[in-house]
């Protein structure tokens, strides 16, 4: 008998030894990460990659009975930022592994979630600085490098060309991978490197390492989502003009840094993203060379994990300390409170919100009244012909229970009551996505679907062809009215229309996830927000069927919201400040977008969110980037290595543990409590407990003057109409020319008889030019 190949061999004696013993589930194997802290003691030149990873194998077989040495192999392995593997292993075998003395965590591999022409022309003229500003905002940033870690590219789109762009910086280290329909020629000056990685289907499979000659069928750096295409060209996509999506949105479509170069690393797919790979791509983009590295993933704001066991903190924290400025999507999972995630004090977390532009899609009834529902549908649909109307919950299948064909679940809905009406279906569920909602309403033959969801009404959803309009609670509840109260209701709905000038804007998104941070909130996030709702970048061909209007070809645009959107809004941003200023570190750029935010609307007003209600800092951050203002911020705070490593010791990790991240003989302070978080020099303050009427809480800061020499600074305090007492000392700061550039001072704050609850303000220094702008949040017991 011919032997059987060996990745077959592996799932027959995998499956035997699950299903032939019994096997409990903390026995199952699955893949972890093994982190094993800072590679600084390795040099580059004496690297053997070879003996690291015989090391690594002789700790796996410490673990791994002989008798499954099939499983003896490494998915990842980590040396350029950092040091560590991952691996397949049961619950059992890394909880033994976790004792070994070389090893900081062991955790996991998770699924992490994936999470624009008008927007950089909205955030210039918010600023309310003219474009002939000293730092133009897209200044020549050739030097600059992006790297992505998304879903990958389309490397045709017009966003990605080189027209006029240099020669590749010399100190680029990456590659331009191949793969069956990737070529080395995709690369060029624009778009300088792209990796591919195995997806996490492949990685958890012990068997697609048994044969090294087998690939993935993910395995080229070429975007089949279009997530990753769409956030590259958002961060530095190239100027083109006569973009839009299929007539809407148009203009000039150009990223935040048209210059800058990109480097892009396939870690996702379209269901999610291995952390492993993930860590895996930042350890290459640390190695190749990047300057910034924007990354629009996160987990689940429910399953939220420590410090040391986030993949995306760990190679964070790394890319940190070689100089990498790190900007993460804050997540989708607002509006509720502790909903944010990558919220580690040395990445830039950004929350999303809208810009002066909306897309309508009205709905007009049998009695002439119109609604102004959001949406954007490219239907044939006219005022001239109106159609039957119905609820969702009176054209149930039989036996379905009202609470799912109101809310249009999968099989709810009757196709001989649905056929040719519209159908409204509400949001009570928030289990059943819009998407899956039109599906349902468009398979039961249906002519439309009016969608009632309070939430994300301002959020437009693109439906492609089939009629869609979605509205808030309000609106909703006059048209059901209507439905109930006329005999034979009717309706239509129109395709979508461009609003243009929408006031007020920003607006900060409904679904933007909020602070405080859930694993501490002793720092501040989000750390600012950026335009997130209905972007317009580039986009992968469509294939879906009734995605492409008739008669139009595909459209090489497209409109997406989420804080992914506006993540490499501020990565463009930050890439613009690292052009003008190449010798500034990431901290000092972060502190220059945060202390330059906007907080004010375009009708003057404080800034708001989608109930009406005041925009705090939990919801915002620091405030609306200003990327122009931003470029000559005239104090900044630097944020030190050694001040993230005290962060990880107040927040309670061992000394031992500390000094294997950090590669040094680091110190912990003698008394390492989380409420010191506060006093690290964060361009913001968070008090996570002001105990009442006890005692006074004083934070102490340090700037640096990156503005003129001589400059007199006078503190203004924007301080809660309530009982807490807050004082600034000294009250000005001076520098000279023959005097330090750096100064000090203190926040102190006192509660008086306040109420219960987060209080939020601001000092404000002011040289007469530049307002530099500290947000606090303070946290009254």
């Amino acid at each position: 008998m011919a032997s059987l190949p060996p990745y077959l061999l592996i799932i027959f004696s995998l499956n035997c030894f699950i299903f032939c013993h019994g096997v409990t589930a903390n026995q199952i194997p699955k893949a972890y990460v093994v982190y094993m802290g800072s590679s600084n003691s390795i040099s580059s030149e004496v690297f053997d990659v070879e003996a690291t990873e015989s090391s690594h194998l002789k700790l796996l077989s410490s673990v791994i009975p002989s008798q499954e040495s099939e499983r003896l192999s490494l998915v990842h392995t980590y040396n350029h930022g950092f040091k560590g593997f991952s691996a397949v292993l049961t619950e059992k075998e890394a909880a033994v592994l976790s004792d070994h003395g070389e090893i900081v965590s062991i955790f996991a591999d998770t699924t992490l979630e994936l999470h624009t022409t008008r927007s950089w022309d909205f955030l210039e003229s918010e600023s309310g600085i003219q474009s002939n500003h000293q730092y133009p905002l897209h200044a020549s940033g050739e030097d600059v490098i992006i790297g992505i870690i998304d879903t990958g590219i389309w490397p045709e789109s017009p966003s990605f060309n080189d027209h006029g762009i240099g020669k590749i910086p010399s100190r680029w280290k990456g590659i331009c991978m191949e793969g069956s329909d990737f070529k080395k020629s995709d690369c060029n000056r624009k778009l300088i490197g792209a990796r591919y990685y195995d997806t996490r289907e492949d990685m958890i499979k012990p068997e697609s390492k048994a044969n090294k000659t087998l690939k993935s069928h993910t395995g080229s750096p070429r975007d089949s989502v279009g997530h990753g295409t769409h956030t590259a060209s958002t961060a530095a996509g190239a100027m083109v003009t006569n973009a839009s999506y299929y007539g809407l949105g148009h203009g000039t479509a150009k990223g935040g840094s048209p210059s800058s170069r990109l480097a892009i690393y396939k870690a996702c797919s379209v269901g999610g993203c291995s952390g492993a790979t993930i860590l895996k791509a930042m350890d290459d983009a640390i190695k190749d060379g990047v300057d910034i590295i924007s990354i629009s993933i996160g987990v689940n704001s429910i399953i939220q994990s420590d410090f040391l066991n986030d993949p995306i903190a760990i190679g964070a924290f790394h890319a940190n300390e070689k100089g990498i400025m790190v900007v993460c999507a804050g997540g989708n999972d607002g509006p509720d409170p502790f909903t944010v995630v990558n919220s580690a004090p040395w990445i830039m977390t950004v929350a999303a919100s809208n810009i002066d532009r909306a897309f309508l899609s009205n709905v007009v009834l049998g009695n002439g009244q119109i609604y102004h529902g959001s949406g954007i549908n490219f239907s044939n649909l006219t005022r001239s012909k109106a159609y039957p109307i119905a609820f969702g919950g009176d054209v149930a299948s039989t036996m379905t229970p009202l609470s799912e064909s109101s809310n249009c679940y999968p099989g709810s809905l009757d196709m001989k009551k649905t056929a040719g009406k519209i159908i409204v279906c509400v949001n009570t569920d928030p289990m059943v996505s819009r998407r899956i909602k039109k599906l349902v309403v468009e398979s039961a033959h249906a002519k439309g679907i009016i969608l009632i969801n309070e939430a994300e009404k301002g959020e437009p959803f693109d439906s492609g062809v089939f009629p869609f309009s979605e509205m808030g609670d309000a609106d909703g509840a006059e048209i059901l009215r209507y439905i109930n109260t006329t005999k034979n209701p009717t309706a239509t709905i129109l395709p979508t229309i461009e609003v243009p000038n929408v006031k007020p804007a920003p607006v900060v998104a409904s679904f933007s996830s909020r602070g405080p941070g859930g694993l501490t909130e002793t720092i501040l996030k989000p750390d600012v927000a950026a335009p997130g709702v209905a972007i317009l970048a580039a986009m992968i061909p469509p294939t879906e069927k009734g995605s492409v209007p008739p008669g139009k070809r595909p459209s090489k645009f497209a409109i997406k919201s989420g804080t992914s959107m506006a993540c490499p809004h501020v990565a463009g941003a930050a890439a613009s400040i690292k052009s003008v200023h190449p010798d500034w570190s990431t901290s000092m750029i972060k502190s220059a977008l945060m202390t330059t935010a906007i907080t004010s609307n375009n009708i003057g007003k404080p800034l708001t969110n989608t109930s009406n209600a005041l925009a705090s800092p939990l919801d915002m951050g620091a405030g609306e980037m200003s990327p122009l203002r931003s470029l000559n911020p005239g104090l900044v705070f630097e944020t030190t290595t050694k001040d993230y490593l005290h962060f990880l010791c107040y927040y309670g990790y061992k000394q031992k543990i500390i000094r294997s991240i950090s590669g040094t003989n680091f110190t912990c302070p003698t008394n390492s409590l989380e409420e010191f978080i506060s006093d690290i020099n964060y361009p913001s303050i968070s008090i996570s407990k002001l105990e009442g009427h006890r005692t006074v809480r004083t934070i102490t800061r340090t700037v640096t003057n990156v503005g003129q020499k001589n400059a007199t600074y006078v503190a203004k305090l924007d301080s809660p109409r309530s009982g807490l007492i807050i004082k600034v000392s000294p009250e000005k700061l001076v520098f000279t020319d023959e005097g330090s550039r750096t100064a000090s001072f203190k926040v102190s704050f006192y509660d008086k008889g306040s109420t219960k609850g987060y209080k939020f303000g601001s000092v404000t220094w002011s040289d007469q030019v530049h307002f530099v702008r500290i947000v606090f949040a303070v946290n009254v017991a």
